[in-house]
């Protein structure tokens, strides 16, 4: 407890405190004297086009998202845990995604998928129209490659680290048995590796909230509606000044994640019985 403390104190301090704090707001009606209004600002926000929008992209994105980085990276984990030398460099390939900042890859992204960008470009060269890959439909795809560019080398870790773990004996008893790769991926290495997939699956989801950034440095404000997020959402009405409605959606968000988190901790639990 004594260890733990420092960080304990470091984030009620500064994530659990303001954030009781800003509660406030959500049941007021303006953020400088405000009234009380009990749940209107909610009742309101759930009327909100914008939000609507926001809140059902921000769940597309993560049940799109979320299995396609658990899927991909488990299979390069189990991939590189087969390569008998050279797996170091492996692991640190698929890490740089990790150490390079948002900033600076976002120009990269941009010269890559704007319309007179490099991909078009290649396109334009074979004879095949140029495709607005940030203003149309295909806005969406983009953006869940991009997130998997940047987490897929962290989830693979982790499911290397869970790989390592599951001792050799258990493959063995399956050989023994003359048990064939999918059993054995199904009796074995999936219930060993189930801690590891149900951690690595929330901080999808979590890290899922982040593609706002780069989603943002590249078109701003005011994206195309398939790639507009409950972030955008949130960006905007902090920058009018909006605390009640802000407070409210981000008071909705922390219950959905909370709610999804213990579900899958339940889940967890209970297959472990």
């Amino acid at each position: 407890m004594i260890f733990l403390l420092p960080g304990f104190s470091g984030f009620l301090l500064f994530f659990i405190l303001p954030f009781l704090l800003s509660l406030v707001y959500a049941f007021l009606d303006r953020p400088v004297n405000g009234s009380f209004v009990g749940l209107q600002n909610f009742i309101n926000l759930f009327q909100n086009r914008a939000y609507l929008l926001g809140l059902k992209n921000t769940l597309r994105f993560i049940g799109v998202s979320a299995p396609l980085n658990l899927a991909l990276s488990l299979a390069l984990a189990m991939l590189i845990h087969r390569v008998p030398g050279g797996r170091q460099w492996y692991t640190l390939i698929f890490l740089i995604p990790l150490v390079i900042p948002s900033g600076s890859m976002v120009f990269f992204w941009r010269v890559l998928f704007s319309f007179d960008g490099a991909l078009n470009g290649a396109l334009h060269s074979l004879g095949i129209p140029r495709v607005p890959w940030l203003d149309s439909g295909i806005a969406f795809p983009v953006m869940v490659l991009i997130f998997l560019w940047k987490n897929c080398g962290y989830n693979m870790i982790l499911f290397l680290a869970g790989l390592s773990n599951i001792p050799k004996d258990y493959y063995e008893a399956a050989w023994v048995d003359n048990a064939s790769s999918f059993q054995t991926f199904k009796a074995v290495t999936f219930p060993c590796l189930l801690p590891t997939t149900v951690l690595t699956l929330i901080m999808s989801i979590i890290n899922s909230f982040k593609i706002f950034r780069e989603i943002y440095l590249i078109t701003g404000s005011y994206p195309q509606e398939n790639i507009y997020t409950l972030q955008h959402f949130m960006n905007n009405m902090f920058a009018s000044l909006n605390y009640p409605r802000l407070t409210s959606a981000t008071s909705v968000l922390v219950l959905i994640i909370a709610l999804f988190t213990q579900a899958l901790l339940h889940l967890e639990r209970k297959a472990e019985l």
